[in-house]
């Protein structure tokens, strides 16, 4: 396996494994989590100023709810599948689309209060096929930065629009400014007629148009209710893997009973329009895993700075160091002084480390640190300074 295989890094860097009697199954560890956190939190925090609330959503439900959707024909055969004590077949969630019109469904809605947008982080399980795993990339259980708006006809283009925009945005700031663009048609077997698919898959179109995007067609790909536009990088070995996509669905909300009262009082049926940035979030670490060689940008890597007190005799000075560093925000680990300087040196940077924060005899008579970054560069700081010169939060 390659050393810059993104499995080698998650256990060289100690950030995950899988085994074999939960297979496709990850066990995120510490240090992996902390990154799987800062990159949830971050997309979090661009979907709530584009105005999604957060929902949560059961991960078991009835076999009903999916045969009313369509899903129980299309996907019976990768879902996990359970009894409950009356004997009611239920089954672990592949995706969170007909919760969310759940959640839609309750209560009266007006032509006014549209779009509603909802955001999930949501835990799916799919059984795939064992072959078809391959680590972070294709795994049995997963999370989806999941979203869903509700909007009406005249809505769509633009509540399109603004996904494609914060895609592009969020794709740029981490590391793939170039990314492959794909409109996936309607397939053989599909629900809804063919004026529903003309309109849905003219609207993704003009979307991706009015904002410059090229793309790709790729005839019969779409989902059984909807056309999709698939955001596609490629990896430093030159795979693809999708991880964006934006769907316009005409077909669950109806099937679903969604409804809302229009402006002469009759009920219409909103369109529904589905869209994820990163798509798997295990993915998604996987893929900027092998972009970065494991070395990740400071406000993504799991720890930020390694404090490293010259010797023992350094070590109530280095706490102060940790402590204040703790305090701004900045995922710090202090190291101890039975190694070499050296030695603390080429570990933290094994262990991807970007900063190290050394303390000696004249960092401490004067109040300052020493910051050594992984590219070797050293600059000295007032301890009160250093928090600000380092910058503990991720792109805003």
């Amino acid at each position: 396996m390659d050393d810059l295989d993104h499995r080698s890094l998650g256990s060289r860097l100690e950030l995950y494994h899988l085994q074999d009697d939960a297979p496709g199954m990850v066990f995120w560890h510490p240090r992996g989590y902390a990154v799987y956190r800062v990159l949830e939190d971050y997309i979090r925090r661009r979907m709530r100023r584009l105005g999604y609330a957060e929902v949560r959503t059961p991960m078991v439900l009835p076999r009903v709810l999916w045969e009313r959707s369509g899903h129980w024909e299309k996907f019976r055969d990768n879902m996990f599948l359970i009894e409950d004590e009356g004997g009611r077949e239920m089954a672990l969630k592949p995706m969170s689309c007909p919760c969310h019109v759940q959640i839609f469904n309750r209560g009266l809605r007006s032509w006014r209060e549209l779009p509603i947008r909802y955001a999930e982080f949501g835990q799916c399980h799919r059984n795939e096929p064992s072959g078809s795993m391959h680590g972070l990339m294709r795994t049995r259980g997963f999370e989806q930065d999941d979203a869903h708006v509700f909007c009406r006809e005249d809505q769509a283009v633009e509540e399109v629009g603004r996904f494609i925009d914060l895609l592009d945005e969020v794709y740029g700031e981490l590391g793939f400014p170039d990314y492959e663009v794909a409109l996936a048609t309607r397939p053989d077997e599909r629900a809804g007629s063919e004026e529903q698919w003309d309109w849905a898959e003219a609207r993704l179109a003009e979307a991706a148009q009015a904002r410059g995007v090229s793309f790709a067609i790729k005839p019969g790909e779409g989902a059984f209710y909807g056309p999709k536009l698939e955001f596609i990088l490629r990896d430093r070995l030159g795979r693809s893997w999708q991880c964006g996509t934006v769907q316009i669905d005409c077909i669950l909300p109806e099937r679903l009973g969604a409804s809302y009262i229009a402006p002469d009082g009759s009920r219409a049926v909103p369109v529904m329009i589905h869209h994820a940035v990163f798509g798997s979030m295990g993915r998604f670490v996987g893929v900027l895993l092998e972009q970065h060689g494991g070395a990740l940008p400071f406000w993504l890597a799991p720890e930020q700075v390694a404090v490293a007190p010259v010797s023992d005799r350094h070590g109530d000075y280095a706490r102060q160091v940790w402590e204040m560093l703790d305090r701004a925000g900045i995922r710090v680990v202090m190291q101890d002084g039975n190694e070499t300087l050296s030695r603390r040196i080429v570990g933290a940077h094994e262990a991807g480390i970007p900063v190290m924060a050394i303390v000696g005899d004249r960092e401490a008579a004067d109040g300052s640190v020493t910051l050594r970054r992984r590219d070797g560069s050293q600059s000295v700081l007032k301890l009160e300074a250093v928090a600000a010169q380092l910058g503990a939060t991720p792109p805003s």
